[in-house]
C-alpha cells in the first residue's frame, strides 16, 4: 500500500550534469543475454513451492513448539523462507503472458493471499518504475530521494515497515468491505491504498478488463484471510495471530532494508537515461555471503535488472558474469556493483547527514 508519512519532504534542488547513455554497455547487455529471456518452469515452480512449504511449516513450528529457542529458530526460518516466496511477486510483473501457466494463480493461493499481498498490489505498478520517462520522478511509485532527505528519515522508513502487516489487516479486513458499501470510499481506496509503493504522491488508476476481474477475486480472498486472522483469537487464542504477525513483520522489515539499498536514491525528480538509472541502482553479486538471503530471487542483481527487465531471475547471474568478463574496466557497468548491505546503508546515511 502507499504509505503516507512525514519522511517525504522536498529534496533541495541541486544542479546535476546529466549522464549520457553508454552505448557499449547497453549494446553488450542486449547481445550477451539475447538467449536468456526464457523463464524456466523447472526452476520457478520448485523454488516457489519449496520456499512456501518451508515457510509455512516453520511458522507452524514457531506456534506449536514449547521450547523458546526452537520457536525462535523456527521463526527465523519462516521469515526468510516466506520472504523468498513473497519475492516472486516481482517476477510475476515481468513474466510474459502464457510463459508459466498457472503460476500466478498458484502463487496467489499459496503465498499472496495468506500474506495479504495479492499480486494486484504490484502488477501494473512495478512496471511504471521501469518506464524510461517515469523512473526517479514524482510519477514513479517506487522511488524516493532518500539520500537527499533528513537523517531521521531512514530509521523511520524502516520502522514503518514493521507496521505493514497491521496496515494490511486494516486494508483488507476493514476498508475492503466498507469501500464496497460506500462507493466514494472505494475510489479513494483504489487510488491511494492499493499499491505496494513507497511514493505517497502516487495515485493508482482503476483496473479494467481482465485485470479488474483478477483484482476482484484476489481482494475478496485477501479480505477473507484478514477477517479470519482478526477473529482467530476467539477460538485459537492470541499466540497464533501474534506469531504470524511477528514473522510477517520481520519479512517486511527485511524487504524494506533491501529496498533501502536497491538504489542510491540520489535523483531529484528529473527523467534519467538508462545508464543513469543503472548507476542509481545496485548489484550485490557474489562473493557477498548474505545477499542471497536479504535479496533473494535475483534481487541482488537489481541494477542489471533495470538494464534487462525481461531476463528471469535465474539467468541474471549468468548475464552478470558475461558482462563483467566482456566490458572494459572503465565501463559504467562495474560502478553499479557493491560488496554488501552495510556499506550501502552507510553511504546513504552519510548523504542524509549532510542534510541536517
Amino acid at each position: 500500500m502507499t504509505v503516507h508519512d512525514p519522511i517525504i519532504a522536498a529534496a533541495p534542488n541541486r544542479t546535476r550534469a546529466p549522464i549520457a547513455d553508454d552505448a557499449a554497455m547497453l549494446r553488450a547487455a542486449a547481445e550477451l543475454t539475447r538467449e536468456l529471456s526464457t523463464a524456466r518452469a523447472a526452476i520457478y515452480w520448485p523454488d516457489m513451492l519449496a520456499s512456501a512449504i518451508t515457510g509455512w511449516a516453520a511458522l507452524a513450528g514457531a506456534i506449536l513448539v514449547q521450547s523458546t529457542a526452537l520457536a525462535i529458530a523456527c521463526g527465523v526460518v519462516a521469515a526468510l523462507a516466506l520472504y523468498r516466496a513473497a519475492s516472486f511477486i516481482h517476477e510475476l510483473t515481468h513474466i510474459r503472458k502464457g510463459a508459466l501457466p498457472g503460476f500466478r494463480l498458484a502463487w496467489n493461493l499459496i503465498v499472496g493471499l495468506p500474506l495479504m499481498i495479492p499480486s494486484f498490489l504490484y502488477e501494473d505498478v512495478h512496471t511504471q518504475h521501469h518506464a524510461r520517462t517515469r523512473y526517479g520522478t514524482s510519477q514513479d511509485p517506487e522511488y524516493l530521494p532518500l539520500a537527499l532527505m533528513k537523517p531521521w528519515s531512514l530509521p523511520l522508513f524502516i520502522a514503518l515497515a514493521a507496521l505493514a502487516p497491521v496496515g494490511l489487516l486494516i486494508r483488507f479486513g476493514l476498508l475492503t468491505p466498507l469501500s464496497v458499501l460506500v462507493p466514494p470510499w472505494r475510489a479513494k481506496v483504489i487510488a491511494e491504498l492499493s499499491a505496494l509503493s513507497i511514493n505517497p504522491a502516487y495515485r493508482r488508476r482503476a483496473p479494467e478488463g481482465d485485470f479488474a476481474r483478477q483484482w476482484r477475486w484476489q481482494e475478496a480472498g485477501a479480505c477473507l484471510v484478514a477477517l479470519t486472522l482478526a477473529s482467530s483469537p476467539l477460538w485459537l487464542g492470541w499466540k497464533p495471530l501474534l506469531v504470524y504477525m511477528g514473522i510477517h513483520s520481520a519479512t517486511t522489515v527485511v524487504n524494506q532494508l533491501r529496498t533501502l539499498v536497491a538504489h542510491l536514491w540520489e535523483n531529484e525528480g528529473e527523467a534519467m537515461t538508462v545508464t543513469a538509472q543503472y548507476l542509481d541502482s545496485v548489484n550485490v553479486p557474489p562473493p557477498s555471503p548474505f545477499a542471497a538471503l536479504w535479496a533473494p530471487v535475483g534481487l541482488r542483481y537489481h541494477a542489471l535488472h533495470h538494464l534487462l527487465p525481461s531476463v528471469p531471475y535465474h539467468n541474471l547471474g549468468i548475464g552478470h558474469r558475461r558482462l563483467v568478463a566482456t566490458l572494459e574496466g572503465t565501463s559504467p557497468y562495474h560502478r553499479g556493483n557493491y560488496t554488501g548491505m552495510l556499506p550501502l546503508v552507510g553511504k546513504i546515511a552519510r548523504s542524509t547527514m549532510r542534510r541536517r
